[in-house]
């Protein structure tokens, strides 16, 4: 039988302890409810997008104009081996179109990509620091949150309601309209 060395019974004697105390401490409080979120810049203007109404993020991918009917179409790109149409998020933000659009986000809930000028970074917002939108202004259909975060008060873009807007633009008989 081999002996133990001081040094090792020291050491197993305080991790024991230590084991034996975890049991004994209150379990730290649960953090609040929270949402997590990308802030992004649409033009000059800062908004953020809720993280579960969006499918992946993308930077500097091709897309190919086709002609169109509604401005905010800017063509087609390829996502994960699927072809979808690409809208910039500026126009259907109710104003002119971006100059340029170097980010992409894919939508969960459709076949379709938003573009927009850069993405600033995950958020993760307590659920209390999200607060309403309370006005019936056309120009905010598309918001129904703000974010108060640390840079500021950021408006939070409904991806569905943007959806519903592009889906109510496009022709009746036009296939593949966004299901």
């Amino acid at each position: 039988m081999s002996r133990e060395s001081p040094r090792a019974a020291d050491l197993a004697a305080t991790l024991r302890g230590a084991f034996d105390r975890s049991f004994a401490e209150a379990h730290p409080p649960d953090p609040p409810p929270s949402e997590d979120l990308l802030a992004i810049r649409v033009g000059t203007e800062p908004y953020a997008l809720r993280l579960s109404e969006i499918a992946g993020l993308f930077a500097d991918r091709k897309i190919t104009p086709l002609p169109r009917r509604a401005s905010a179409l800017l063509g087609i790109a390829g996502f994960r081996g699927a072809i979808v149409p690409v809208y910039d998020l500026h126009v259907l933000l109710g104003d002119t179109p971006a100059e340029t659009a170097r980010w992409l986000a894919m939508a969960a809930e459709a076949p379709v990509a938003f573009a927009f000028a850069a993405q600033e970074g995950h958020l993760r917002i307590p659920c209390a620091a999200i607060v309403p939108h309370r006005g019936d202004e056309p120009t905010h259909q598309n918001i129904r949150d703000f974010a108060r975060t640390p840079d500021g008060v950021r408006p939070i873009v409904h991806l569905s309601s943007v959806i519903g807007a592009v889906r109510r633009q496009l022709p009746a008989n036009l296939p593949g309209d966004l299901e």
